[in-house]
């Protein structure tokens, strides 16, 4: 099934914006880089219309990426088509600093009653019992357990 088409048609405004910020030059690569890929794509009036394997040629870049700037311009408009978006998937602590000493300290005690050593899941589900945290997840623990300087399988350990 063939990708779908996406016209660029600028307006006269988007187009002069467009060269302003070519003539200038004083932006990242890849912000130049689509505005001349939206250009060359033009194909309102006064536009050359090229097609992508000859932008991508053109411009030393994959028609992908020809693909993907006319998308985002048709779609959300000329700043995402021009501007890399931020991102989403940042990931935030889940202990803080309080939470993770009760955490190490709870993995350097005892293991429970008729276990020999403390898996993931009992240290979360002990957390969650003795109220430090709402809900945990045995990753957290890991990673958390994994940052901190101390090994309890080393018989030095600092």
């Amino acid at each position: 099934m063939p990708l779908p088409k996406y016209r660029v048609r600028l307006t006269a405004e988007e187009r002069t914006e467009l060269n302003d910020l070519i003539r200038t030059g004083k932006r990242a690569v890849l912000v130049l880089l689509h505005a001349r890929i939206l250009l060359k794509a033009d194909a309102g009036a006064g536009g050359p219309g090229w097609n992508d394997e000859r932008i991508a040629e053109a411009m030393e870049c994959g028609a992908s990426t020809v693909y993907r700037v006319r998308q985002a311009l048709v779609e959300e408009g000329l700043p995402a088509a021009l501007f890399r978006k931020k991102p989403t998937g940042r990931q935030y602590r889940k202990l803080d600093g309080v939470q993770e000493a009760h955490l190490i300290t709870l993995a350097c005690g005892a293991a429970p009653e008729g276990r020999s050593r403390w898996t993931l899941r009992l240290l979360a589900d002990r957390l969650v019992e003795l109220n430090v945290v709402e809900s945990i997840s045995p990753e957290c623990v890991r990673m958390t357990l994994k940052k901190t300087n101390s090994s309890r399988g080393c018989a030095n350990s600092g």
